[in-house]
């Protein structure tokens, strides 16, 4: 397994304005081209966090599908971002996950932030999937899916990297900061958390922090509220001996998740 080379994409987002956030994408992921094998885009980029996905979901083959397919395919790199779509008359808030040979995965946010009525406008996830890329397991996740434990519980090191792209509002960052180590730690894998910063269009801020760390909760990269394409290299082997030398991933509670 080779080392991963990421790349998170921390920027302010046009509020409801897909053609501007897919030029802002165009602009800013340009010199990262052949320099990371994942790239990861904020929750909702092509629109930022809104409770009006009427007129703004797309399909599978819409502009956001579009966009990172062609940057995937550019970049030479796995590009992955949540947007808004719109299937069997249902509303998604989906992470769509672009390959350099045109193919997508994709994964549903399973826990609906209902402080803000996400809940009752879009539907949950069902699957939990893992992608590989470049030899290594990935598990995706959106926002608000941090504050569960169980839901990203990694049986039997079953992934290596847990990304979570988020519009984490600052007001809770230090929960952000907080909850990115302890996932970390216990499931004994790299955490990789992408936020966006600026202020949307309900007025929410957001300060970005967008960070990387490593499975003892070792913090490896803090972006802070810097705007841009923020780089780390991941190690396969470093992963791999602490694992070996500290196995406590082998005295899980076993459960079935309902």
């Amino acid at each position: 397994m080779q080392n991963l080379r990421i790349a998170l994409a921390q920027t302010e987002l046009d509020w409801h304005n897909i053609d501007a956030n897919i030029a802002r994408f165009d602009t800013l992921l340009a010199p990262i081209a052949g320099r990371a094998d994942l790239i990861a885009l904020p929750e909702m980029f092509t629109t930022g966090f809104t409770m009006k996905p009427a007129g703004l979901a797309e399909g599978m083959d819409g502009r956001a599908v579009r966009g990172l397919r062609r940057w995937a395919s550019g970049l030479g790199a796995d590009v992955a971002g949540s947007a808004i779509i719109e299937e069997a008359c249902r509303y998604y808030n989906r992470l769509l996950w672009a390959r350099p040979d045109g193919s997508l995965s994709f994964y549903d946010k399973r826990h609906l932030f209902r402080m803000a009525g996400e809940d009752t406008l879009y539907s949950p996830g069902v699957h939990a999937p893992i992608i590989e890329t470049a030899g290594w397991k990935v598990r995706p996740f959106i926002c608000y899916d941090l504050r569960f434990p169980v839901w990203s519980r990694n049986v039997g090191t079953a992934y290596d990297v847990a990304l979570y792209v988020a519009n984490w509002p600052a007001k809770r960052a230090q929960h952000w900061k907080a909850l990115l180590r302890a996932r970390a730690i216990e499931n004994q894998c790299y955490v990789v958390g992408v936020n966006r910063i600026g202020t949307d269009g309900n007025g929410v801020a957001y300060c970005g922090d967008s960070m990387v760390v490593d499975f003892s909760g070792e913090i490896l990269l803090d972006a802070g509220g810097t705007e841009g394409m923020h780089t780390f290299e991941l190690a396969s082997d470093r992963l791999l001996d602490y694992r070996r030398a500290f196995p406590a991933w082998k005295d899980a509670d076993p459960f079935t998740l309902g």
